[in-house]
């Protein structure tokens, strides 16, 4: 399906790499909403649900999540106020949003925040949900969130991926040595997505795209990489999370740097178990690796965004 011709009830709002893409679906049943962003984004969020393109001055029925990633459900609590609209999280999330586990979340333990808010109702794996006129499967899709699900429309061929799969990888995914479930998961979500005869993908992060065969052979390649080596999982996490936080914050200070990765407990905790290394020496290999990767750059006394 060419993506011009995604059904006209189906709207995209493509973010970025910090804000989830937000997905909406229209019905005169009531129009939901997959992903909210990241939290400082919620007014460009708000701004869009908004728009003419959006729901002008119309309800949201329900928001729903893909999984429960601060880049995704940031701006959750802000729609949910403006709307007055219930929330509804994959199951295996909805304890984990009850308690505000900020570890799970990977909230406070990953430097990232997002505002509190309440979950209405826990999304099972298997059930079919009507949005936007349109029937979805609910498909359990672990690996980078354990309890993440992806969202498929058979008739249309059509598949909401959140961070399953992107056209050039997916999200990261926690080593054996953190959790020894997480990367056999994300395999076997690879196979199950390639089993669906997906058509079109809207992923959780850039255009959706319809050359799904070779967006699933460079996910199932990285797997490979990270099977072979699994400590290359350890480096493109901790690569990933500080890039996000780059992005958030579009500097950090170099000289700051060796306490921040000493005091937040995922680059603290990774060190301990598989580096070794000093403060200081941690800092310098991420910041080296990151100017490598064209991911930041040195400008002066911080380290920025590339």
């Amino acid at each position: 399906m060419p993506l011009h011709r995604l059904p006209p009830q189906l709207h995209v709002f493509v973010r970025d790499w910090l804000s989830a893409n937000n997905i909406l679906l229209k019905s005169r049943d009531g129009h939901v909403l997959i992903d909210t962003g990241f939290g400082r984004h919620a007014p460009l969020t708000l701004a869009l649900l908004g728009s003419p393109r959006g729901l002008g001055d119309q309800p949201l029925a329900w928001l729903v999540n893909t999984h429960c990633h601060s880049d995704h459900i940031g701006g959750n609590a802000a729609v949910a106020r403006k709307y007055g609209c219930p929330i509804a999280v994959p199951e295996g999330e909805a304890p984990l949003i009850d308690r505000w586990d900020q570890r799970a979340l990977l909230l406070s333990y990953a430097d990232q925040t997002a505002e509190r808010f309440r979950v209405d109702r826990a999304l099972v794996a298997g059930a079919t949900h009507v949005w936007g006129d349109m029937e979805w499967r609910l498909v359990a899709a672990p690996g980078h969130d354990m309890s993440a699900l992806v969202f498929y429309n058979p008739e249309h061929g059509i598949l909401i991926s959140g961070d399953a799969l992107w056209q050039h990888g997916f999200g990261l995914v926690m080593p054996p040595e953190i959790d020894p479930a997480a990367l056999p998961a994300t395999r076997a979500t690879l196979e199950t997505i390639a089993g669906l005869g997906v058509r079109v993908v809207i992923p959780g992060h850039g255009e959706p795209f319809v050359d799904v065969a070779s967006a699933l052979d460079r996910a199932m390649r990285r797997v490979e990489a990270f099977e072979a080596d699994p400590m290359r999982m350890v480096r493109h996490a901790l690569k990933a999370l500080l890039t996000f936080t780059l992005l958030d914050r579009q500097r950090l200070s170099l000289a700051d740097l060796p306490a921040y990765v000493d005091r937040i407990g995922i680059y603290r905790e990774f060190n301990d178990k598989f580096f070794h290394l000093t403060p200081a020496d941690l800092a310098a290999w991420l910041v080296a690796d990151l100017e490598k990767a064209g991911a930041a750059r040195r400008d002066g006394e911080f380290l920025r965004p590339a």
